[in-house]
């Protein structure tokens, strides 16, 4: 199915590999990397040998490669450890005919990586083959399979000889492969499955490269999917070969259309399992990926989304229509609601479903079955345009957007433009709810998204954000989020001198039978207008009354007119 292209250099955009060769002293390091540049055993080597350059065409990946040697002795492990801090692999020596230097790799070598956090793959290399002792036969696997368990960035082992010229090009060919097709994003080596966000770019790709939405990769979308990854076509001879394989192992792999969703991810596993990760590597990279497999920065209009501190981004029109689209394709059960289970197959194509951790984890109305309606869909995808406008092109991306990424957002006018012209052309407003312990802000916010009120007190510790679409007269709807900002975290917010800018009102939340509420809000909405005033950034301010089915306090009316009397010299002076 995949046949390998010589054009394809540089794999994920690395134009160089660093290898650090490291173990105890006597391990034939120095002898190892010698004999890998100059194809000729060496009679002496010096100790500590300088960098040695492998020129890029010495692998098929063409991607050159420096090889680091190292120092033994323990007076040199500062130097040691900064190398190994700069390196993209690691090859670590043992001695095949000096047992305890194997057992220093698990009791001194390994552990020594992950205390200087070394989070790059290790290749384990047995030198001096041709020394072992005869009688002590015993397999590589037997040997190392315990110490692989124990050190899953093991990424390979391998036993060579220096003097011999046994397998010495295939160590620092291991280890750039580890470097540019690493196993640990794809495959999972304890359960021997695909890792889950590795299915998930697979499946959007199947999805991309099934053009007539019939579920399976006919023989002509096979082939163009192989001359998009491989710029070589297959013969017919072969699709039958590869179709023979999937279905002599899995019967769903194929069907009367052609490969199956399913059958294309046994494939892949399938030359994961073989080693050939390179091939699952090019084409996750032919669709944009990167070693996270993530989508490749330049994918992502990062220009598109430059704006100054009070301007916004929202979705345009297109990627709203868009979005409703994909509602109605998801609601599989008709019900006006996106279910969780519906919400994470429309997600099924993004390495994970955005909205589950904070801040957007219950941020938006739920039906009483924990679904979405449209409004809440669209609110939770206006609330992450907002505050992370490149996450939110993202994910169109990943669930099918078909236009110019940069046609899916716009960056609003102004506020203080807005303020001056008294009319804002923005649909997304964002409301700073401010206010001490216990006044009422998380009731306010679960309010606003429909939820019932609760006696049981939970303190907000972290920001909380709340968003929902109001009606307008005339039929307009504009969503508004509300952003609760906890008492101890306002010192930190008013630190940044563009921390209003964003604000189009600021709501100050006081339990309306308790003076001492009272007086907080007013100290903190005073703090807050005099912020914006000296920062430029002044926004309009609204005190809420809440707990208003117990008695007020009696000063209450006559205090807030003096408050609204200093507010209106700030706001408008």
């Amino acid at each position: 199915m995949a046949k390998a292209s010589a054009a394809n250099s540089g794999p994920g955009g690395k134009t160089g590999v660093r290898i650090v060769v490291c173990g105890e002293k006597g391990t034939g390091k120095s002898s190892l990397i010698v004999t890998a540049a100059a194809d000729t055993f060496p009679a002496n080597v010096p100790p500590v040998l300088p960098p040695t350059r492998l020129p890029e065409d010495f692998y098929p990946d063409r991607v050159p490669i420096t090889i680091i040697d190292t120092p033994s002795s323990v007076e040199d492990r500062g130097k040691l450890g900064e190398e190994l801090r700069r390196a993209d692999a690691v090859v670590l020596t043992y001695a095949c005919d000096r047992p305890e230097t194997l057992d220093e790799l698990s009791t001194f070598w390994l552990p020594e990586l992950r205390r200087l956090e070394v989070k790059v793959p290790v290749i384990v290399v047995g030198c001096k083959l041709d020394l072992r002792d005869e009688n002590q036969q015993v397999s590589l696997e037997q040997v190392m399979m315990p110490i692989m368990q124990q050190f899953r960035e093991i990424e390979t082992c391998i036993e060579c000889s220096a003097l011999k010229q046994i397998q010495v090009p295939e160590v620092f060919y291991y280890a750039q492969k580890a470097v540019l097709h690493p196993t640990g994003p794809l495959f999972d080596q304890e359960s021997q499955a695909l890792k889950p966000r590795c299915v998930r770019a697979l499946k959007r790709i199947f999805i991309l490269c099934d053009h007539d939405r019939d579920g399976a990769l006919s023989d002509a979308e096979l082939n163009d999917f192989q001359v998009k990854c491989f710029n070589s076509p297959l013969q017919p001879s072969e699709i039958v070969g590869v179709k023979r394989v999937v279905q002599e192992k899995l019967r769903e792999g194929v069907n009367e259309r052609g490969l199956t969703l399913a059958g294309f991810l046994f494939l892949h596993a399938l030359f994961i399992e073989k080693g050939r990760l390179e091939t699952t590597w090019t084409v996750l990279r032919k669709f944009g990926y990167n070693n996270d497999i993530k989508l490749a920065d330049e994918l992502i209009p990062y220009s598109a989304f430059k704006r100054a501190p009070d301007q916004s981004v929202e979705l345009t029109n297109e990627a709203i229509d868009f979005l409703k689209g994909i509602f109605e394709l998801f609601d599989a059960d008709d019900d006006n609601s996106l279910r969780p289970i519906e919400v994470e197959d429309l997600f099924s194509t993004a390495p994970e479903c955005p909205w589950d951790e904070a801040p957007y984890k219950d941020a938006a109305e739920k039906t009483a079955l924990g679904g979405l309606s449209l409004d809440g869909f669209l609110s939770e995808w206006a609330l992450m345009t907002l505050l992370d406008p490149a996450r939110s092109v993202e994910n169109l991306i990943y669930i099918g957007y078909p236009g110019d990424p940069s046609s899916a957002i716009r960056v609003t006018r102004k506020r203080r433009i807005d303020r001056k012209k008294q009319q804002a052309e923005r649909n997304v407003f964002q409301c700073f709810v401010f206010g001490p312990k216990k006044a009422g802000k998380s009731v306010l916010l679960n309010s606003f998204l429909g939820r019932p009120f609760s006696d049981n007190y939970t303190p907000t510790t972290d920001e909380r954000y709340a968003v929902n679409v109001v009606d307008q007269p005339g039929g307009t709807k504009k969503t508004v989020v509300l952003r609760e900002i906890p008492e101890e975290a306002v010192a930190k917010l008013l630190s940044n001198k563009d921390s209003l800018a964003a604000c189009d009102i600021a709501v100050f939340v006081h339990d309306s039978s308790d003076e001492s509420s009272w007086k907080r809000a007013t100290e903190l909405l005073v703090e807050v207008a005099s912020y914006g005033e000296d920062t430029g950034f002044e926004v309009p301010c609204l005190i809420v009354a809440a707990k208003d089915d117990l008695d007020s306090f009696a000063m209450a009316i006559q205090d807030s007119t003096r408050v609204f009397t200093f507010l209106v010299m700030v706001l408008y002076k």
